[in-house]
């Protein structure tokens, strides 16, 4: 059978997370039942991230395998059509056919996730949904020299949550930069893996030394307490977007990155 790489972009305020729920709308099942009206198959997709309830993505990654070797663009327009006809709000980039040994999660070097914050006077109109809306001033400065302090390989336990399932609460960080772009503070985070909840673990933690509540330092204490309870506020899944996915570079195996416009 021959496999397929899909790449999606999504609005994930209208679904409770990619992963499949018993009661509620998930990503997952919106593309299964779009590829399944395409061409009659009942198929199960696995993807690079399971991004939790009301997380969006600009270059979410996912594979297939169908029973026939349609062309990509063949797949794309069908399921998409049936995306549309049921009013997701998903859409399929691309897709292709891949080696057999391609997976979407586990092939994956590396993922990127982008976080925007809008840090304005004036609540969110045009951007609901999108932004974390924070009315006070915010210092993007401070909060990118305190970001260095979660760079590097440590027990992110503090920045998990409590019903995290990996095995293990260390990861490597290889980038956390904060930048003021006009109203939006923008947090780009990048790593082979991260933890459930970690980006928006760190982001509400570094909201508070951007507010002057915590400095560096108050950060550093929360890292090493590896205590859940010693975390800032989580930042709510609206501002939060899988942006990227990394792997090895070989035919229909390329990284793919869709940053969004502010």
């Amino acid at each position: 059978m021959p496999r397929f790489r899909l790449d999606i972009e999504y609005d994930g305020s209208q679904f409770a997370g990619w992963q499949h729920q018993a009661d509620q709308p998930s990503v997952q099942q919106a593309i299964e039942q779009a590829i399944g009206k395409f061409c009659g198959e009942d198929v199960r997709i696995r993807a690079a991230g399971r991004t939790d309830a009301g997380v969006h993505a600009t270059a979410q990654v996912a594979h297939v395998d169908l029973a026939k070797a349609w062309s990509g663009d063949k797949v794309r327009d069908a399921v998409n059509a049936h995306l549309q006809a049921a009013g997701a709000r998903v859409a399929i980039l691309k897709a292709m056919i891949v080696a057999d040994d391609f997976d979407a999660r586990f092939s994956a070097t590396g993922r990127h996730y982008l976080y925007r914050i809008l840090n304005r006077r004036g609540p969110a109109a045009l951007e609901k949904g999108k932004v974390w809306w924070v009315p006070k001033r915010l210092d993007a400065e401070a909060m990118h020299e305190a970001a260095k302090i979660l760079l590097g390989k440590h027990d992110f336990t503090t920045f998990r949550s409590t019903q995290c399932q990996a095995e293990s609460p260390v990861r490597t960080l290889d980038r956390l930069e904060v930048g003021r772009n006009g109203d939006f503070i923008e947090v780009r985070s990048s790593a082979r893996s991260f933890l459930h909840n970690q980006v928006r673990s760190m982001v509400g933690s570094l909201r508070r030394v951007g507010d002057g509540s915590w400095d560096a330092a108050d950060l550093k204490a929360a890292l090493e307490a590896r205590d859940r309870a010693a975390c800032g506020q989580v930042a709510p899944p609206d501002g939060l977007f899988l942006v990227g996915v990394d792997y090895p570079e070989a035919p229909g195996k390329s990284a793919m990155t869709r940053d969004i416009d502010t």
